[in-house]
């Protein structure tokens, strides 16, 4: 018989159960990774938990797989179990064999490589960049007070890809193409920011499609970046 320490980082989670309790599995609580995607502490924690797991030489299976990109993320982090309604949803116990013989996991999971702990700049870069996409449109839509940074310098995903936080040996051409994007990002960003402050709110919402076009040519350019490493 072994045991699990379910929905581990919530509630009364201690350090000490790692030590004390017989425990050979961490369930990784669903809220952790449910928004990993676009929550950029959500991924931190995630990554601490799974980091403290391979210390105490414990399995982990993560809660709230919801879709191939979750376990994407997941397995890019090191992580190779995991549970979710992305894997199945729950069913009777009569059913589960049936299930078992025709699934297959999607193929895409069975392709991406484990990225190595001094790597993951650009797997924290897409979270942010997302993170920050949500806080704009919040604000432009009256949910917060401010707008998330509009200088590309001061926003976190421009942080995680600074020359100095990149490991060595990266290709600067391919960089300096993400940069440019970035820049064009933020310059359209607070171009928009102008319009919604002066109230020209049909300029603002068109060019909310080009900034959303962009977006999408920054984080296909991002994992280009990633597929080359």
């Amino acid at each position: 018989m072994s045991f699990a320490l379910d929905d581990f980082g919530t509630g009364y989670s201690s350090l000490t159960y790692l030590k004390r309790l017989p425990a050979s599995v961490l369930k990784i609580d669903q809220s952790f990774v449910s928004d990993m995607l676009e929550d950029p502490e959500n991924l931190s924690i995630l990554e601490g938990i799974l980091g403290l797991a391979s210390a105490f030489h414990r399995q982990v299976i993560a809660e709230g797989v919801e879709t191939v990109e979750h376990g994407l993320m997941l397995l890019q982090l090191g992580c190779e179990l995991a549970q979710g309604y992305g894997i199945a949803r729950p069913m009777p116990a009569r059913e589960f064999a049936r299930w078992l013989s025709g699934w297959r996991p999607d193929p895409r999971w069975a392709e991406v490589p484990s990225v190595h702990s001094g790597n993951r700049a650009l797997l924290y870069a897409r979270v942010e960049h997302r993170a920050w996409i949500a806080a704009f449109e919040a604000f432009l839509q009256g949910k917060r007070h401010a707008p998330p940074p509009l200088d590309q310098h001061q926003c976190r995903f421009g942080m995680c890809l600074t020359p100095r936080g990149r490991p060595a040996g990266d290709r600067e051409p391919a960089y300096r193409s993400v940069e440019a994007l970035h820049r064009q990002f933020h310059d359209l960003g607070a171009e928009i920011f102008a319009a919604q402050a002066q109230g020209r709110n049909f300029e603002k919402l068109g060019r909310l499609d080009e900034l959303h076009g962009l977006s999408d040519d920054l984080l296909e350019q991002l994992e280009m970046l990633r597929q080359e490493r």
